[in-house]
């Protein structure tokens, strides 16, 4: 596809917070032993790999892209969870500004954390930080290995399908790369094609 730029987008593998259902947005957990396992390296091919500075998106990204320089950016942390870091739904069932946010996630703000608001701002940042490097340099595929919010926020927005931020589904240590025209890119479109990731190499080469 010449002239063709594309952007894979990875969450981390499943952590033991995830496990048990708890918000996990600055705080950091190990990633299960078993899931670990299932990590399997990317085909070559990605010149350019950030990922979020949380080490459970650091460890993720060391094994999906072992023979690549890593840049760590603390812009593609998760939606921060202030009060709520580790907490579940049942511990939190009862507070009345739980209820509140869980009736207007994308209004109210989290106690002690972030607000969408300003959780979108700062990945816009990055994802600008991100284009301007691709153009600039040339680079023609890149990755990234973040959160599921992240993803999630990202793909509502540059998706081809119009698809809203509750309706994506992202596996952990899975992704969907984007591809765009390098004009479309510039001007900030939805992408012309979406695929899940990683993508397997071509057995015939």
């Amino acid at each position: 596809m010449d002239g063709c730029v594309a952007i894979a987008l990875f969450r981390h593998g499943l952590t033991e917070a995830n496990k048990r259902h708890a918000y996990l947005g600055w705080t950091d957990s190990p990633l299960c032993p078993i899931d670990k396992e299932k990590i399997a390296e990317v085909p070559a091919g990605y010149e350019l790999v950030q990922s979020s500075d949380l080490g459970r998106c650091q460890q993720t990204a060391k094994m999906l892209f072992p023979r690549n320089k890593l840049e760590i950016s603390k812009e593609w942390r998760e939606c921060y969870f202030g009060n709520w870091e580790g907490r579940t739904y049942e511990e939190l069932k009862d507070d009345a500004d739980y209820q509140r946010w869980l009736e207007a996630p994308f209004l109210e703000k989290v106690p002690g954390g972030e607000s969408f608001e300003e959780f979108s701002e700062r990945v816009d940042r990055g994802w600008e930080k991100l284009i301007n490097r691709m153009l600039e340099d040339g680079i023609r595929k890149a990755a990234l290995v973040t959160h599921g919010g992240v993803i999630r926020y990202l793909l509502s927005k540059y998706g081809p399908d119009g698809k809203k931020f509750w309706e994506w589904h992202i596996l952990f240590g899975k992704g969907y790369e984007l591809v765009w025209n390098q004009e479309e890119l510039r001007r900030g479109e939805r992408c012309t094609l979406l695929r899940v990731a990683p993508l397997t190499e071509n057995p015939d080469g």
